[in-house]
């Protein structure tokens, strides 16, 4: 049977109603929360001109505060603001590192083969009656359009156009279609030809008659040839190793680092599912491993701020985006934007780094985030010979999960053996 995921971990720190139908898909985010000396800078670049919204992590009384930065000219009054930190927030949780989540469902439960059609389940148990903005929105977030829905008898249709087709089969699996060993593929080769989706369901109603103030980011923006992060002052407050995030936000594509080489963080592992927890762990050691002892910067996320598959958070809305200095945008929906978002993760103490990091802006627009994904056994009683066969290969693949995941973080195959064992059911052992 397709089991719905229906999680509560602490290390997400919930989701609005547009987000509701990623919540069971994610079980943590490796936010700037996971930190304890770092800094979050957002910064749009548009041509010369440059808006750099700062947003520390100063835990001090507001008194004692204070900050230096060099800046290219003598800003005006004008030039200077402050910005919801709500709006940082929102864009860390949108591009963090993300840990996924997925059921195996039962080996024994055969596929329903719909004449004339694509094999596929539907598990009537799992549907939700969201708001339709509220589904919509979801899944303009996977890269899904609804272009239209409306009751045909005793049917419901929906019309979808996609972009990908990971955020296709995802939207589906969260609809309650389970989608046979494949489907990705085929779906993925209708979409590189322009075609949409018809997708029909019964409706079984119908058929057969639920006390410390944050101090607010500071935002400056000026024109100037130069892009670049002043990183030196910052470091002198660093009594140990420093993070920082950087959020880089064009309208062309990617942007890059210039003067340092940013290391590619490993992306789309299949780990344990006893990453789900030890996920704080299980990332930084991941992360210092890639940097390496001497510091160093590496890209957790690169995609465009219209669409993302599968998402952490909601998009940002425009409004949002223009209090981050997005000036090019206009109206109200994001999908129609070009707005595209590179994020950089640095380490580095007070000898490190020596100098400050420059940037490029380039047209540069393949996607790129920093992705972990566990596939969660089947926890039922196997009594066909498939399932045995599914119980032999699942055993296989976990001890290439195990290997892996000592070679990403350098823990001992002690711990890692014991941590599986106490993860999965007794007979995957």
């Amino acid at each position: 049977m397709f089991r719905q995921i229906v999680l509560a971990i602490a290390l997400v720190l919930g989701c609005s109603l547009s987000a509701e139908a990623f919540c069971g898909f994610y079980v943590a985010k490796a936010d700037g929360s996971l930190y304890n000396q770092s800094s979050k800078v957002v910064f749009v670049r548009d041509g010369r001109k440059s808006t750099i919204t700062m947003s520390s992590d100063y835990r001090g009384a507001a008194s004692d505060f204070a900050m230096i930065v060099p800046t290219p000219r003598v800003l005006r009054r004008e030039q200077v603001d402050t910005v919801d930190a709500d709006i940082v927030a929102h864009l860390d949780s949108y591009t963090a590192p993300r840990l996924v989540e997925y059921f195996d469902h039962d080996p024994c439960d055969g596929p329903i083969i719909e004449p004339g059609g694509v094999v596929a389940e539907f598990n009537s148990g799992l549907l939700t009656r969201r708001s339709a903005p509220s589904r919509r929105a979801g899944a303009a977030a996977l890269g899904v359009r609804i272009a239209a829905e409306y009751a045909v008898g005793n049917y419901d249709i929906l019309i979808l156009k996609a972009k990908q087709s990971d955020g296709l089969s995802i939207f589906l699996k969260q609809e309650g279609y389970k989608l046979p060993d494949g489907a990705e593929a085929v779906l993925g080769d209708y979409i590189k030809a322009g075609m949409k989706f018809f997708v029909a369901r019964v409706n079984l109603g119908r058929h057969s008659a639920s006390q410390t103030k944050e101090l607010p980011p500071l935002q400056i923006s000026f024109r100037a040839d130069k892009f670049m992060l002043p990183i030196q002052l910052g470091k002198l407050n660093a009594d140990k190793a420093q993070d920082a995030l950087f959020f880089m936000l064009a309208r062309e594509g990617r942007v890059e680092v210039a003067n340092y080489k940013a290391k590619a963080l490993p992306t789309d592992e299949n780990v344990p599912p006893l990453v789900e927890n030890y996920f704080p762990q299980f990332y930084k050691a991941a992360f210092n491993r890639t940097v390496g002892s001497r510091g160093g910067i590496a890209m957790e996320y690169a995609w465009d701020m219209s669409w993302c598959d599968p998402c952490a958070a909601d998009p940002l809305p425009n409004d949002d985006l223009r209090a981050l200095g997005v000036s090019w945008i206009k109206g109200d929906n994001t999908a129609q934007q070009d707005v595209y978002v590179t994020r950089y993760h640095a380490q580095y103490t007070k000898n490190q780094m020596p100098k400050d990091v420059v940037f490029k802006v380039t047209d540069n627009r393949n996607n790129f985030q920093g992705r972990y994904v566990m596939n969660q056994p089947f926890d039922g009683e196997i009594t066909c010979a498939e399932g045995q066969r599914y119980v032999r290969d699942k055993k296989a693949r976990m001890r290439k999960e195990e290997a892996r995941l000592r070679k990403l973080t350098g823990w001992s195959a002690g711990f890692v053996t014991k941590a599986v064992l106490q993860s999965v059911p007794r007979i995957y052992w």
